[in-house]
């Protein structure tokens, strides 16, 4: 078996080590705050942030681009804002985020600066993503810190989710 092959199998492995253990609450909050975007007629995203020495929720928000007037209003910035007042500073080192969609490049800039140690996400973004697609903020140079990724976790309700709003809108 070649070594990437392996390397690939690891991956996996890892993923669903961790996810067996609590991670899946997490997303499903994650979900449910989606939802309630979905309802008030903001794409429905959904980000939640975790301490992991704690297991503490520390933030669970949705997107509010069109109730705040606000286009950096996205649930990860959101959610990344409320972390940083809760733990008095501007780095989450010891914290995770939960969000349903892939985060795009604002998101995963703003999730580098913070300091991210995970971040977990449902449904990739082939148009707008910044950390599987698009500009793939992490791997840039000037990109001063990796989270480690789990990527399509519990992506099918995500998939759904988003499928279904815009569905209704065309």
């Amino acid at each position: 078996m070649k070594l990437q092959s392996l390397l690939d199998l690891f991956k996996v492995l890892k993923q669903v080590i961790i996810m067996s253990l609590t991670e899946n609450r997490y997303m499903q909050s994650a979900l449910e705050a989606a939802k309630e975007a979905a309802k008030r007629g903001e794409v429905p995203v959904g980000a939640v942030v975790v301490d992991s020495a704690t297991n503490e929720i520390l933030s669970v928000q949705s997107n509010r681009v069109l109730e705040l007037k606000d286009p950096t209003a996205h649930a990860e910035m959101l959610a990344i804002r409320e972390a940083c007042l809760k733990k008095k500073s501007e780095r989450l080192i010891d914290c995770d985020l939960y969000v349903t969609l892939e985060p795009c490049p604002m998101c995963a800039q703003a999730i580098s600066f913070a300091r991210i140690r995970r971040l977990y996400f449902g449904a990739s973004d082939k148009k707008g993503g910044g950390v599987e697609n698009g500009a793939i903020v992490f791997n840039a140079k000037s990109c001063h810190h990796k989270p480690e990724i789990y990527s399509e976790i519990m992506s099918g309700a995500s998939s759904v989710l988003l499928r279904d709003f815009f569905k209704d809108r065309r």
